[in-house]
């Protein structure tokens, strides 16, 4: 059974960084820039979109269960 990773864990194949969180700046960067001006509904409707693909990209039930439960933690 896999287990979700929540350890850093972005990677650019035609990247090459010099600090391990870099990867992880440029995800935020692109999350950040799909975002912008983008109304509160439409934000949300993306949101939900990117989740959906996401998980069907992992594609392994109990992972996406996990997830779930880890980020309802403390909302």
């Amino acid at each position: 059974m896999a287990t979700l990773n929540t350890a850093a864990n972005f990677s650019d194949p035609d990247k090459r960084y010099f600090r391990a969180f870099s990867p992880g700046d440029d995800f935020y960067e692109a999350l950040i820039d799909a975002h912008r001006e983008l109304s509160d509904a439409q934000s949300a409707l993306l949101n939900a979109r990117l989740i959906l693909l996401l998980a069907n990209h992992i594609g392994d039930l109990n992972v996406v269960r996990e997830a779930l439960s880890i980020a309802r933690e403390d909302v």
